[in-house]
Order: C-alpha cells, then structure tokens, then sequence
C-alpha cells in the first residue's frame, strides 16, 4: 500500500528528531541534512516544524539539541527523576538560606518551577510550584536565556514593574554578565519588592536542562547577600550537574 505524504512527512519528522537525541551533542544542520538524505528544504522545513513545537531547539551555533519539551517529560519521568535527584540540594540551600528554593524547566517558552523549599520566613512565603513566568524578568528565565537553552519571543518584552529590562541590548549586556559570574539575579523585575538569584543545571550533554533559584523580599536579600546566595547557588548547581553526568 502507498504511505500517504502525511504519514511520510511524519515518519521523516521522527528520523531527524531520533537522530538528534541519540546523537549525544549538538547536530548541525548540515550534518543532519547529509546523514538523512532529504532535500534541503523538506529538512529545513521539518526540522522548523519540530523546533517550532518544542520537540528540538537550536544552541548558539545554531546547531540542533533536544528541546524543552523532552527536557520536561525527563524531569517528570524516566528513569533519572530530576525533582528526586535535585531534592537534597533544594533542602541544603533553604537550610544556608532560609529563603524559598526553587527548582525549574523550559515550559513553552516560559520558566516553570517543578519543586520548592519554602522559606523559613513568613514575610516573602509563596508556593511557585506549577507557576510559570517569563523569561526576560526572571532570574531562572535569564539563566536558561544566558546559557542558549531558550529565546526571548518576538516583538516588544512585557514590564511587568518599573525595573522590569525590556530593551535587548541592556538585557544582552546582563546576560553575557551572568555566563562570566555563573549566576543571574532579578531584581524587583518580576514583582516589586522580590528579589531572585539563579544558576544553571546541567544534563549529560552538557546543556542547561534546569536552574535552582533562591528568592525573597529586598528588605533581605541587600546586595551583599545576594552575592553570597550566587556563590551557593553556583556551586550547588555545579554539584548538582556532575551527578546528572554533566561533563566536567
């Protein structure tokens, strides 16, 4: 029987996207082009397709990743459990802190956080988990913004409060500020008055897979503070990375 051109397109669209993830590193479209033997534009197009619905993801060489959908379904179930693994972290950071700890993925072009630590304190206690919020203005979102694994959408970026970074070069320059440091903060950008710092979380490959933050209320988290959590956050998530097999 003759395989219907859906069923063909389908059938393509699944070839690269194993390719991709069996790979173990990033695949250029060249590579992938060769090794499937399509036309450019059919694997342009599919290719396009599995990006645009979160199945794959470009790196900054423009290279093809698993994207953040497979990265949810990972942290969810399978047999490596993210929120388990990070779980004693997660504990150690609210325990140095007293600060709510959060634990986060990619979800449809936004951040949302799978598992939480609350704080010890009452002023600043919120339950995040299930919530998502945007990327620009956020210090998980600017994390996984910094690190390629996420892009900011087109057209203007929403201000969610008068600190709110919604010109792109300004956010440009604080991203590539957070890959020298290792960690990203927002300031009062998300909500007046919350101040956040995050670091990134690292899987086999070697990408950003995740993000831990701690946050809580300016009266506590002053600038010297903030630095102090950066430094605990960076290292716990580097801890974090090697035990999910991150490449040292």
């Amino acid at each position: 029987m003759k395989t219907s051109s859906g069923t063909q397109a389908v059938d393509r669209a699944a070839q690269l996207l194993v390719r991709v993830v069996e790979a173990g590193e990033p695949q250029p479209f060249t590579t992938l082009l060769t090794e499937s033997g399509l036309p450019k534009s059919t694997t342009s197009r599919l290719l396009s397709a599995l990006e645009r619905h979160g199945l794959l993801r470009r790196d900054h060489n423009g290279a093809f990743r698993p994207g953040p959908v497979l990265a949810r379904y990972a942290s969810r179930s399978g047999s490596a459990d993210l929120v388990a693994t990070a779980q004693p972290y997660l504990e150690r950071i609210g325990e140095k802190t007293g600060e709510t700890v959060n634990l986060a993925v990619l979800s449809g072009g936004a951040v949302e956080q799978i598992a939480q630590v609350d704080s010890s304190y009452l002023l600043g206690a919120m339950n995040w988990v299930g919530l998502r919020v945007p990327l620009h203005c956020s210090a998980l979102g600017k994390v996984f913004l910094a690190h390629g694994a996420a892009e900011l959408p087109r057209g203007p970026l929403e201000r969610r409060t008068p600190r709110t970074v919604t010109d792109r070069r300004d956010l440009d320059r604080e991203l590539t500020e957070i890959r020298r440091r290792g960690y990203g903060v927002a300031r009062e950008e998300l909500e007046p008055g919350l101040i956040a710092v995050a670091a990134a979380v690292r899987g086999g490959d070697g990408a950003v897979i995740a993000a831990l933050s701690v946050s809580g209320p300016s009266v506590r988290l002053v600038p010297e503070r903030v630095t102090e959590i950066g430094g605990l956050l960076t290292a716990e998530a580097a801890t974090l990375s090697q035990v999910l097999g991150a490449p040292r």
